[in-house]
Parts: C-alpha cells; structure tokens; sequence
C-alpha cells in the first residue's frame, strides 16, 4: 500500500516518519517532494583500466557549491549528488526514490539505480544522476530534484536496516561513493 498524503502527514506528526530540513507544503497525494542538496562527486579519469568492485576505489573528487551556486551537469556526464533532507524511516515503511517528470523530459536521469529506500534507513538519500539529453543541464541547490514514495509493509522488519550489522550507509551526512568492496571482504572472511 503507498501512504497518501493523508497518511504521510500522520506518520511526521508522530514522528515515526522523520524529514529534517523539509516543510509540509512539499507533501503530494502519494509521495514527498525532495531538493538538492549543494555537494557533488564527480568521477574522473584515473590510470586504472577499470574498477574492480572487489576493491575499494574512490575516482572521485568532491565539490560543495555555497547555496547560490550552480552546477552544470552535461550530457553523458554522471555524477553523485544527494538531498537536501534527512529522512529516518521507521521499521513498518519502505520508500522509493523518483526522478521529477519535468528534469526527465529534458534528458536528466535523477536515479539510476537502487531506488528502493530500507526500512529503517536515516540519513541523506545519495542520488545517481547523469544527463542523456543533448544539451547541458544547469541544476541548483535546493530546487525539487525527487519525489519519495512510502510504501507500508505488512508487518514490521525484523531486521530493518538500523539494525543490520552491516549496514553501509546508514546515517550518512554527505554524499558518499560506492562501498560495493565491504560485500566481497565479508563473504570472504565467512
């Protein structure tokens, strides 16, 4: 079941859904209006012929706009970047990120992969974004960037993710690059 806007309000006034640095008015019928946040990594050419994902491996350099700033995201160009907001989800929800309709008609991809938001999870969301259109698109801290998406589970998590002993990501304040190394070190030392 996707809460309304109804239920979503219900759940921040009892503060079983959290989302810090965000107003109400940014409430739809069926999801959350979220903005972008003012740091990015952007991955540059390394001497490594490829990533290894058993290794880790940051290519990236971090840039942090001060809030007038822009940043210019061109085509083929892919890029971390996160919300604005922080969320804490409780134990009996699950989210999904979204892209904005209006950013996908001019060619920006807002969320590759890994939309799916655990229960449990808090945090700011790291977003995923590349331009497939044909033109440079200018972006801007703190316009609307993604929509979010509450789903209610039909029980809660026995194990959602603030309580997984490994939970990569959990708590994060900045955007952070990939951790996909941490999964082959712990199957391997098993």
């Amino acid at each position: 079941m996707i809460l309304s806007d109804i239920d979503i309000k219900e759940y921040l006034k009892s503060g079983r859904l959290f989302i810090e640095n965000f107003s109400e008015d940014r409430i739809r019928a069926a999801w959350v209006d979220l903005s972008l946040g003012n740091e990015f990594k952007i991955f540059k050419m390394t001497k490594h012929p490829y990533i290894d994902v058993r290794e880790p491996i940051d290519n990236t350099e971090t840039v942090v706009l001060d809030v007038d700033d822009t940043f210019i995201l061109h085509p083929g160009e892919f890029i971390l970047g996160h919300v604005k907001e922080s969320i804490t989800i409780p134990d009996d929800l699950a989210a999904y990120v979204d892209g904005q309709s209006s950013l996908g008609r001019i060619g920006m991809v807002v969320h590759i992969t890994a939309g799916f938001v655990d229960p449990g999870f808090s945090g700011r969301l790291t977003l995923e974004m590349t331009n497939v259109g044909k033109l440079p698109v200018l972006i801007h801290p703190g316009m609307k960037i993604c929509k979010l998406v509450f789903f209610k589970l039909s029980s809660p998590a026995e194990v959602p993710y603030n309580k997984r002993k490994d939970p990569k990501y959990l708590n994060q304040k900045t955007v952070e690059a990939s951790m996909i190394h941490k999964d082959f070190n712990k199957t391997m030392s098993s």
